[in-house]
């Protein structure tokens, strides 16, 4: 049974987010947040979307290591997330050194090679059970640079820091997408 619940609703020009626990109500938030510059949608690999729903979220990671309950991979520039439509591994957390992967690395997002946006992250569980060839992939909830994403949701870093010590996997947290 779901015990915890991150909202997320899109408004014409702004997105909120706001933390809820079954047992204690709001948590944190209001808060603004940022999310794909074409809206909340119809995700695909051809589009900025943030998929409309509601999503589990089951692991996290950053370039740094994190206070959170969540299994957690410190991201280096040998971690990939697969966007690579033709291969087996699309969708997924790929391990390997630039230049030597199974997959097309230009259709692939190397994590630690992105910057600030990934000092911290959590999974968003779209698409990936099962995993469908070109639905969309590499959704996070993750660190704001303060503009609109390709469907991701972004927030600023002490709000997620704050996320990532609340949520717990016993609660079953899930991300529900609105707009």
């Amino acid at each position: 049974m779901t015990r915890q619940v991150i909202t997320v609703v899109a408004g014409p020009a702004a997105a909120v987010l706001t933390a809820w626990d079954h047992d204690a109500g709001r948590v944190h938030g209001p808060i603004p947040a940022h999310i794909g510059k074409d809206g909340v949608g119809r995700a695909s690999e051809s589009t900025s979307h943030t998929p409309a729903g509601v999503w589990p979220l089951t692991e996290a990671f950053g370039t740094s290591p994190a206070e959170t309950r969540l299994p957690y991979r410190v991201v280096t520039t040998s971690d990939w997330w697969v966007s690579d439509v033709d291969s087996p591994y699309y969708n997924t957390h790929f391990s390997g050194a630039p230049g030597t992967c199974p997959f097309d690395e230009a259709a692939g997002e190397n994590l630690g090679a992105a910057g600030a946006v990934y000092a911290r992250a959590v999974v968003i569980d779209y698409n990936r059970d099962p995993v469908v060839p070109g639905a969309g992939s590499a959704f996070f909830l993750h660190v704001t640079d303060g503009r609109p994403t390709a469907g991701c949701v972004a927030i600023e870093l002490a709000d997620l820091e704050v996320l990532l010590r609340w949520l717990d996997p016993a609660k079953h947290p899930v991300l529900e997408i609105s707009g």
